[in-house]
């Protein structure tokens, strides 16, 4: 797993979102920064405390000229779902042959309860609207994940 780091030009893709619409990472960044934090799956207990806490602060990642975009291998039905079910607002991206999570490098070898698979990473980027990575998020906890891309923001 070759993860990117701060400082690396993100790599542009197009994905369907939770509504079968695509989303255009190069198009979005004429806009705003972009927050794409990558989670294993929707509706699982950490995966949802995430998404609601970044729903909540919607507003304020907006005063930093700052959108949330979570991409799992999820596919858009169950993403639409969770949007559905946890009211997000902001979209949610379907890699189901994690193509995007491979270029990222968030995709590798996972442990949980003595067993080894291939899973996404639950990693974050902030991406700047030239392309860059302006920070990589690798030390965080689900719960607080929204306010450390918080801090980051404010000390920009």
């Amino acid at each position: 797993m070759n993860t990117l780091k701060a400082g690396d030009k993100a790599p542009m893709f197009k994905l369907n979102d939770q509504n079968g619409e695509l989303f255009d990472l190069a198009e979005a960044l004429k806009t705003s920064q972009v927050l794409i934090y990558f989670y294993p799956k929707a509706m699982t207990p950490g995966c949802t405390v995430q998404a609601q806490n970044l729903r909540d602060v919607k507003a304020d990642l907006e005063k930093y000229n700052t959108v949330a975009v979570g991409i799992s291998p999820d596919a858009v039905k169950r993403l639409t779902k969770f949007t559905e079910r946890d009211e997000l607002n902001f979209p949610l991206l379907s890699d189901e042959d994690h193509k995007v999570a491979d270029d990222f490098g968030v995709w590798g070898l996972k442990k949980f309860m003595g067993k080894e698979y291939d899973g996404i990473h639950r990693l974050s980027f902030l991406i700047g609207q030239d392309g860059e990575i302006k920070h990589f998020f690798n030390k965080f906890k689900t719960k607080d994940h929204h306010q450390t891309v918080l801090d980051v923001l404010a000390e920009q």
